[in-house]
Formats: C-alpha cells, structure tokens, sequence
C-alpha cells in the first residue's frame, strides 16, 4: 500500500512500503542520507573558524577534512533527485523546471547577501564576494530547468558526459570572458559590475552532477528489492573503479621522501574543481549507503531525518552560528574577539593569525555544541514546510 504525500511529511522518518513503485512522498533514507551531509559540512565551517589547516600531516587533521568531503557531491546528488521526485509530485515537467528556475535565483540571491554577511560578519562587498555552494547549486538548478524537458535518460547520459568531459570545459572556460570562465570551471576571482568576486565552486562538473541525481531518482522509485540491489551495484561499482584507479595513479607517480603516506595521496583527490575520481570517492560511498539508511530506526535517525528535510534552513542557520560561537570561543580564550573573525572567509586574506589554531577537540566540541543547538529550530520548521507543501516555504 502506498504513502501519501502528506502522511509521509507528517512521520519523521518515512519507510515505504514493499510494493511501492511510484513514490510522491518522502523517501527516509534520502532524508537521512541529507541530514548525514549536513552534519558532515558543519564540522568543516567549524574548521574554517577554528583555523585548523584544510588537511594536513596528522591523521585527525586530515581525516577532519576529508570526511566533509562527502557533502557538496552528496548535496548536489540528491538535489537533483529531489527535482525528479518532485516533479512526480507537482505532476510533471513544467511544475519542475518552474520550481528550480525559482529556487535557483532563490539561492543565488542568499549567497551573494545573506551567507555572504553571515561568513564574514563585515560588509566590505567592495573587496571580497564569494561565489559558494549556494551560488553553484543555484546556477546548476537554473540549467537543470531546462534539461528536464529532455527524457530523464538523456538527462542522465548529459550528466555522465559532463563529469567524464569535464576537462574539455577549461579550453572553453579560457575562450570566453575571463569572468564567464571562472564561473564555468576555471575558477579563481573574477570582476563582475566592478565587484570582485572569488569562485570557489563552479559549474561544471556540478551541473552534470545534479542532472545525474535526476536520473538517480527514476531507481530511487524502484521497488524496494530492486532499488537496494541497483543502489548497492552502482555504488559499490564507483567506489571500487575509484580505489582500483587512485591507487594505480599513487603508485604510478614517485613519492619523495617528504611525500604523505600513501592512504593520504590515495584520498587526496581534487576537490576545485571536482575531479572524477573526487566524485567517485565521494558519489560511491553514499549511494551504496542508502540501503542501510533505509533500515535506521530511532532517535539518531529522526534526528538525521529532521535536518535532511530541510537541508537550506539548516545550512542558513549553521554559519551565523558557527561564526557566533568562534567570537564567544575567542573572547574565553584571549579574553578578546580576534579581529581575524571579522575579516574575509574562508579563502581570502587576512590569514589565520599565529597562535590562534583550535585543538580539534575543541573544534568537534565547538561542532556537537552548533549542531545540537539547530535541532530545535530544524524540527519546527520541517513541521512548518510540511504543512505549506505548495506554498512559498516549499522554496526554502
């Protein structure tokens, strides 16, 4: 028997049933699955303000990062087959394109405003913008208002095209406008309106991304026996050409004596942007998890479940906090707010100043403090969308 929408968006966490092939209601392991990467992505802003290094020598300061790489694939992945779902439904093509062309500027305009306030708590635009995760997942939704007028396997195929092709696009980043470019895949700072603006995430491969989530959702309304056979393939098949191909690629290439261990240079693939083997790494691992999120029961599942159903609130609300709570750290500590604080995050200048650096216990203590603290407001506003499923909230 199958689920409605709105007894699906009442429960916290929604099993469907055996014999459901058409869902139109909440799919739990999709909403745990998110709830995961949301959390993950909190411990790498908490680093950023922390002023731990993006990686390093050390075990945990590697392995700090490197967990949190799983967020910006798997947020794009299953932003595109929240598309696809959704279009089931809204009920059909045009329902679909609408909504992301809308939610597309919608999250492009909060980049540039509020999450460009809430990183940097300064208002110095005439120096430093930055073109973040919002911004790429705005823009890739935009273009993905178009693509789904195509059949959902072409989608797809385009999708797998851009990834595997995505080197192709920096010939054609440096044949347009330098801006036009870096915003494309080249990356870098660019000058838009006389602004400066510093892309950390660009377009492709993120668009092809997103375009195979869509046609991820088409398994994702499978049959239960059929979607955890075709979830676990497919995820299991990318994690293995991964290790298989990262480790043909470390051993190949001579170590020096000052080299990273071996496991380091197997798992440091590259993130701007993302390479092929970043996504399988990365892409694998969460599909092959879905099956398993499907079976989670209890508290720590209705948690995961809470924050990945609204997965813009949580991110909205996480960097003011985490920032907030990086000030009150640094008055405890120095008996001052560093001024480093107020300066340009997370890339630009200034840099971390000396004797700053948290210890990453501090740091994950810092990171269960921010998380624990959004719980409350993610379960009232998840209960709040769920009862403005097709008004404007449906957009947040």
């Amino acid at each position: 028997m199958g689920i409605t929408t709105r007894d699906a968006a009442a429960s916290p966490v929604y099993h469907p049933g055996a014999t459901v092939t058409r869902r139109t209601g909440r799919i739990a392991s999709l909403d745990i699955a998110r709830g995961i990467i949301m959390v993950l992505m909190a411990i790498d802003h908490v680093r950023v303000y922390s002023g731990v290094p993006a990686g390093g020598p050390t075990f945990g300061v590697f392995f700090t990062r490197w967990v949190t790489n799983f967020s910006a694939p798997g947020f794009v992945l299953l932003a595109g087959t929240g598309a696809y779902l959704y279009g089931l439904k809204a009920g059909g093509k045009q329902a679909v394109a609408r909504y992301l062309f809308v939610r597309g500027l919608l999250l492009i305009a909060l980049e540039l405003t509020v999450l460009r306030l809430a990183w940097t708590f300064n208002l110095d635009f005439a120096h430093y913008n930055l073109a973040g995760v919002l911004w790429m997942l705005g823009w890739c939704m935009i273009l993905m208002s178009g693509l789904v007028w195509l059949p959902t396997a072409a989608i797809g195929v385009i999708g797998i095209a851009v990834v595997v092709g995505q080197s192709a696009f920096a010939a054609i980043g440096r044949a347009l406008p330098h801006a036009a470019g870096a915003f494309l895949y080249n990356g870098g700072e660019a000058t838009v309106a006389g602004l400066p603006i510093l892309v950390l995430y660009v377009i492709v491969p993120w668009v092809g991304v997103m375009a195979i989530g869509y046609w991820f959702g088409t398994v994702m309304t499978r049959d239960d026996a059929t979607r955890r056979t075709l979830c676990m393939r497919i995820g299991l098949a990318a994690t293995a050409a991964f290790v298989v191909a990262a480790t043909a690629l470390a051993v190949a290439q001579p170590a020096s004596g000052a080299a990273p261990p071996m496991l380091f240079r197997i798992l440091a693939q590259r993130k701007y942007p993302a390479s092929v083997l970043f996504l399988l790494m990365t892409l694998g691992p969460i599909i092959a998890f879905l099956p398993a999120a499907e079976r989670m029961r209890g508290p720590i599942a209705n948690v995961l479940s809470t924050f990945g159903r609204v997965p813009l609130f949580f991110y909205v609300l996480h960097i003011p906090l985490i920032h907030a709570t990086a000030l009150l750290v640094s008055l405890i500590h120095a008996g001052r707010i560093d001024p480093w604080l107020f300066g340009n995050h997370p890339l630009a200048p200034p840099r971390v100043p000396a004797g700053y650096e948290w210890s990453l216990a501090l740091l994950y203590l810092v990171f269960a403090v921010v998380v624990a603290l959004l719980y409350v407001p993610c379960r009232w506003y998840a209960s709040a969308r769920a009862r403005d499923e097709t008004g404007l909230l449906r957009y947040f």
